[in-house]
């Protein structure tokens, strides 16, 4: 497998996992982390790039929900967005630090752009967690193999 595709394979995956559609990169990246074939810090990058784009296009997307919410193809569901809100409301930017969970954590990105989250203060708290999280990822399974 060329380069460009490996890493652009993971960062299609990663971006996409970022939003509301189903998509594994945490499985594209242990995959190519256990092939041993790419550079650990490229890997992560790559992955952690697509991720964090993902959750600023949801960031985007919250920043105009009063006109979508109510469409059919808005990519949070009511229930799933008003959990959001709730729990963004009780803990405010610091629910960012989650936005790497499944389940909650895009609607929590878009919740954030909802809610005029600054840009800069969004971008720093989603960053940490997603590199968080494929750093966890990465140790885990480079320390299993």
């Amino acid at each position: 497998m060329s380069a460009l595709v490996a890493y652009g394979g993971l960062f299609a995956s990663a971006l996409v996992a970022a939003t509301i559609l189903p998509m594994q990169s945490e499985a594209a990246l242990s995959g190519l982390l256990l092939t041993g074939a790419y550079p650990v810090f490229a890997l992560v990058l790559a992955a952690s790039l697509g991720n964090v784009l993902g959750s600023v296009v949801n960031w985007l997307l919250g920043r105009g929900i009063a006109r979508f919410r109510d469409r059919r193809w808005f990519p949070v569901g009511p229930r799933a967005l008003e959990r959001a809100e709730a729990w963004y409301g009780r803990y405010g930017k610091w629910s960012l630090l989650l936005s790497w969970v499944p389940i909650i954590g895009d609607p929590l990105t878009v919740v954030a752009g909802a809610l005029r989250e600054p840009f800069p203060v969004f971008l720093a708290l989603v960053t940490i967690a997603k590199v968080g999280r494929y750093l966890a990822l990465t140790a885990a399974v480079l320390g299993l193999s």
